[in-house]
């Protein structure tokens, strides 16, 4: 059974259209075990192949460092949709819709709905084909559902990991959102940026829940992490070398108003932040995270030492408050 639409016919058009003699073919997790199958095409088009390996993590992780050292004239970036501005090396997006039903799992999520009126509706990428038969659904079962615009998305109604304005320029007309996606990670994204009460619709499990008690959990895991930051003397600034997460600019303030406090600053550039690679720098005593804001948020335990975002840190030198942070956004950097 197919579950996710690659468009191979337009992959092919694409590489004939560019002329292009090298694909870098890049696929996040979970569309990987695909990649062999869609390096046959391209090399049926008449390019060379090549599949990378690495981690990819959104739209803002476009491989082309690797592009450029393996000379690849061509990036053909699957699962996301464009994010980056610019890419110094030519780049498709295949957004790989999803071919699931959600209208079965939608009838299951009204029950968790009745007390709230006003919907606001979001998904990812790979489901926002999905988005219009949901609102006409929820319209039809009485309610008022309304979709965020495109913003700096692609489409409205759809957030990324670490983007969820869509969602916040309607929170406050709506009640509640649903959510249409598999697992947690961006249904969290939006209970923590809106403080609204979020319900997945998950068409690849066929369930429905909330995410509200996982969301109050990572509030107090980084309410603890900003307590402990508070003490802390050296502290390292994160620096993100992906494409779309490298902020050197925010890193170069951060540093400075690390220094203006009287503690001691060092600048980390780093390509992927992990709690390994930060254990080599047992003398600092907590990081501000520059790079993807998302890293430590569902899981700070896994870091030896405090993982703050910017507005986090802001709390801990007395810049911001926690009431403000939450009214912002735990994503916004």
């Amino acid at each position: 059974m197919k579950y996710f639409d690659f468009e191979e016919e337009r992959i092919k058009q694409e590489i004939k259209k560019l002329y292009a003699k090298r694909v870098l073919i890049q696929m996040p997790q979970g569309l990987k075990s695909e990649a062999p199958r869609i390096a046959k095409i391209v090399e049926k088009a008449g390019a060379l192949a090549l599949i990378s390996a690495d981690s990819c993590y959104g739209a803002c992780d476009i491989a082309v460092n690797e592009a450029t050292e393996l000379c690849a004239d061509l990036i053909i970036h699957f699962g996301h949709s464009k994010f980056v501005k610019h890419e110094s090396v030519p780049t498709i997006y295949v957004e790989t819709r999803a071919l699931t039903n959600t209208t079965v799992v939608l009838e299951k999520a009204l029950p968790l709905l009745n007390n709230y009126l006003k919907i606001g509706l979001a998904t990812t990428v790979q489901h926002i084909q999905t988005l219009n038969d949901a609102r006409e659904f929820l319209v039809r079962a009485g309610k008022t559902v309304i979709l965020g615009e495109a913003g700096r998305t692609e489409h409205a109604g759809q957030v990324i990991g670490c983007d969820y304005s869509n969602v916040k320029t309607i929170v406050d007309e709506v009640d509640a959102f649903l959510f249409i996606g598999g697992g947690i990670f961006h249904a969290l994204g939006i209970s923590l940026s809106t403080s609204k009460i979020t319900i997945v619709v998950d068409p690849y499990d066929n369930r429905v829940f909330s995410v509200n008690e996982d969301a109050q959990k990572i509030l107090k895991q980084q309410w603890a992490c900003i307590e402990q930051a508070k003490n802390a003397k050296n502290i390292g600034v994160i620096i993100g070398l992906k494409l779309g997460q490298k902020r050197l600019e925010d890193a170069l303030k951060v540093k400075e108003l690390i220094e203006k406090h009287g503690k001691t600053a060092y600048l980390i550039a780093i390509r992927e932040v992990t709690p390994d690679a930060l254990l080599d720098f047992p003398t600092i005593d907590a990081y501000v995270n520059t790079a993807c804001p998302r890293i430590s948020l569902d899981a700070p335990e896994k870091f030896a030492k405090p993982l703050l975002t910017i507005n986090e840190f802001m709390i801990t030198i007395g810049e911001a408050s926690w009431q403000s942070m939450l009214k912002k956004g735990l994503f916004e950097n």
